[in-house]
């Protein structure tokens, strides 16, 4: 069997931890693996590399992707469905195992059930907020990330007696916010699944100054809809512009909250934005774990024919499902989750 593999959508700790597992488990079958660069690109353009045990060897604890990534969707190139189509029978690449989030994995469903390509999902966001699956690898490393971050602004905060706002990722869903303020210690934490009044934030601040603390740490993520006065509409706050998927630029929520929490409070505020800090790096233990777990898993799915399907982690047991149930809707933090990270804020 000849397998190639991809990796798409942004960058995360854990991608080359999944490569080595998937080419060390081939190795064991007898099987070839070849590497398509920069994701979906590489099979449009027929781009490759070898992978061998040689190629891969010292590339566990690496953060990034060795064989690079894009944002590219074959569905939105001219003739990208069909290129894929012919570029595996052209070069006799009997599977795809894609590893990304719900872009990469949307068209790989697509892929499949369309144009019947071999194909077998990884799942990989920082976000973790594909379906299908209690976690994705590459989240447990970026919310150590921000965790880490979140403490040390705490020195800061109490030093200078200050507000400080962390803008963490999250376009759709908080789950690095709701973990890192969690874990951190946070008074505040702003998420994409509730919009936000940034009055009544504003109220809770000036509560808990009142109650004699002096400092108070704020989490937000990048896709959190926000209103700053009363009546007005929840809106993103975005850089302006597109990015590759043709997605508004997210980016300066962080600055905008801080800067309203000091107009309605008189509260001296700074942000911090951690933005690519969050996907670069060592994976951590955990993600390394994972990322063996999933890519030896993927492979065995190959070897069984079992396509269309993604690996998951349910509970401790790594598990198929179908990559049009894991993409259908992306799993956001839910209330409950919410309700009980809230009882630590304040």
């Amino acid at each position: 069997m000849r397998l190639s593999i991809l990796t798409g959508g942004g960058d995360c700790p854990g991608l080359n931890a999944v490569i080595r597992a998937v080419v060390r488990r081939a190795a064991q079958r007898g099987f070839e693996v070849v590497g398509l660069r920069d994701g979906w690109q590489g099979l449009l353009e027929a781009r490759f590399m070898p992978l061998t045990r040689e190629t891969t060897a010292g590339i566990l604890h690496r953060g990034g992707t060795i064989l690079g990534t894009s944002r590219v969707n074959p569905f939105l190139v001219p003739g990208g469905p069909e290129a894929v189509v012919k570029n595996l029978v052209a070069h006799r690449l009997d599977a795809v195992v894609a590893i990304g989030g719900e872009g990469t994995l949307s068209a790989a469903a697509r892929l499949h059930a369309e144009y019947q390509v071999p194909v077998v999902g990884i799942p990989k966001t920082i976000d973790n907020d594909l379906g299908g699956t209690d976690v994705t690898f590459g989240f447990d490393s970026a919310v150590a990330i921000a965790t880490e971050a979140v403490d040390r602004l705490h020195s800061t905060a109490e030093s200078h007696k200050r507000v400080i706002v962390c803008e963490v990722m999250g376009r759709h869903a908080g789950w690095i916010a709701t973990y890192a303020g969690l874990a951190g210690g946070a008074d505040v934490v702003l998420v994409p699944e509730v919009p936000v009044d940034l009055e009544k934030v504003a109220e809770h601040l000036l509560h808990r100054h009142a109650s004699g603390v002096d400092f108070s740490i704020v989490v937000v993520a990048e896709g959190t809809r926000v209103r700053a006065e009363a009546g007005e509409t929840e809106h993103l706050v975005t850089g302006g512009g597109l990015d590759e998927a043709g997605r508004p630029r997210l980016g300066g929520v962080g600055a905008f909250v801080a800067q309203k929490i000091e107009e309605r409070t008189g509260f001296e505020t700074r942000v911090t934005v951690l933005g690519y800090l969050q996907r670069g790096g060592s994976p951590t233990a955990a993600d390394r774990v994972l990322a063996s777990r999933f890519g030896v898993y993927a492979c065995d799915m190959a070897a069984r024919g079992d396509f269309g399907q993604m690996a998951a982690l349910q509970g401790n047991r790594v598990v198929s499902v179908g990559l049009a149930e894991a993409t259908r809707e992306l799993k956001r933090v839910p209330q409950e989750f919410l309700d009980v990270a809230r009882v630590f804020f304040g």
